[in-house]
């Protein structure tokens, strides 16, 4: 019997000095942040995830991500990163991701995170205008940002850089001239997502209230087309809908996500996923990092609930992750994260104008969105699922 697929591992830190406006993720502002006791209970979760949710599995990959994870002390990232050690094998080429913002602060302590076993970083830029930074509630200059990538660049084997595209009033030529700055400090992987208005956040409100324009759908558009084209004539594939990469320099840990693979998901409000006979086992934390805390030290872990997905959210989880790949997700994959053949899973008079309309190809090796049905990925699914 073969052996099972490698696992990831997700830490999530939940903290960052301010709130983005345009952010809607798990994270949270503190005065004051008792590192000690955040590393005593990362490990304590990590300790417990080891033995009772994916014991005897080999680990491929870390992410530190948040939240703003740059923010942590370089011993919390060691001490995780020894304890994986001593309780999983882990890959020869075990990929280590931090996430990181570019003040000047942060970029201080990339020593320290390469010391303790980071190997790859993705850095937060953004955007590299300061106007733009400011609108986008950054606390760094385009100058600090440039300064930081260069430092990533010189101390770790791997960076990437995230970018921020579709802001009010933002024009393609001015886009052009942002991705060449970017491309210029010698990255091997580009993030770049378009701006999205989340309810719940601080954009959310001020495009109610009418003070925040958003781009029209026409000019959106244009900006995609524009960043696929110069991030493909720079040698970049654009592998997943918002990432490129050269060859080779795909983030390994986000892959296992978009191609139905298993995780162990560490902090609050991480998800993990983890395979469990015909089903896979969906494990969440609880959101909250003063509630997470609370659990882990009654229980030794803060899980908030543990379930087997339901065949009809597996098949759709599968297929919103899997289209995200410019390879889309194979058949053989398919049904060994979801036990239902694809041709089963999939409504015929969903797929068949999606089909015709030139947005997804299905055929013998699986099913994937065109450059057409990825330009409108969101539409497609929705119409897929």
């Amino acid at each position: 019997m073969a052996a099972p697929d490698p696992i990831g591992v997700y830490v999530h830190w939940p903290f960052c000095l301010a709130k983005c406006p345009y952010c809607d993720f798990n994270s949270h502002v503190r005065a004051a942040i008792d590192q000690a006791g955040w590393r005593a209970a990362l490990l304590a979760e990590l300790d417990h995830a080891a033995s009772k949710e994916a014991s005897e599995r080999a680990v491929a990959t870390v992410f530190f991500g948040g939240g703003t994870p740059s923010l942590m002390d370089p011993a919390i990232v060691g001490a995780v990163l020894d304890t994986i050690a001593a309780r999983f094998a882990l890959a020869d080429d075990v990929e280590v991701t931090l996430e990181a913002n570019p003040t000047s602060v942060e970029a201080a302590r990339f020593t320290g995170f390469r010391a303790a076993g980071v190997n790859r970083v993705s850095i937060g830029v953004q955007a590299l205008d300061d106007d733009a930074l400011r609108l986008l509630g950054r606390h760094h200059s385009a100058s600090e940002a440039a300064r930081a990538v260069d430092l990533a660049c010189a101390i770790f084997p791997r960076a990437s850089l995230d970018l921020i595209y579709a802001r009010p009033g933002q024009t393609p030529d001015a886009w052009r001239a942002e991705l060449a700055r970017a491309l210029a400090f010698g990255t091997t992987h580009v993030s770049a997502y378009q701006l999205t208005i989340e309810p719940g956040t601080h954009f959310h409100g001020l495009h109610r209230q009418g003070a925040l324009p958003t781009l029209d759908e026409d000019v959106a558009i244009t900006l995609w087309e524009t960043t696929q084209d110069i991030l493909a004539g720079a040698g970049f594939r654009a592998y997943e809908v918002s990432n490129h990469a050269r060859p080779g320099e795909e983030c390994r840990h986000n892959l296992i996500y978009w191609l139905a693979g298993d995780w162990i998901g560490l902090g609050p409000g991480a998800h993990g996923r983890i395979g469990e006979g015909a089903g896979r086992r969906a494990i969440v934390r609880a959101r909250l990092p003063e509630t997470w805390r609370a659990l882990v030290a009654a229980h030794g872990h803060g899980t908030e609930s543990t379930t087997v997905l339901d065949p009809d959210d597996a098949v759709e989880e599968a297929l919103l992750m899997g289209l995200r790949l410019d390879e889309g997700i194979a058949r053989d994959r398919f049904a060994r994260a979801t036990g239902r053949a694809l041709d089963d899973a999939l409504r015929a008079d969903r797929l068949a104008p999606l089909v015709a309309g030139g947005f997804v190809v299905a055929d013998a090796a699986g099913i994937r969105a065109t450059a057409r049905g990825r330009a409108v990925l969101n539409s497609v699914i929705a119409h897929l699922v």
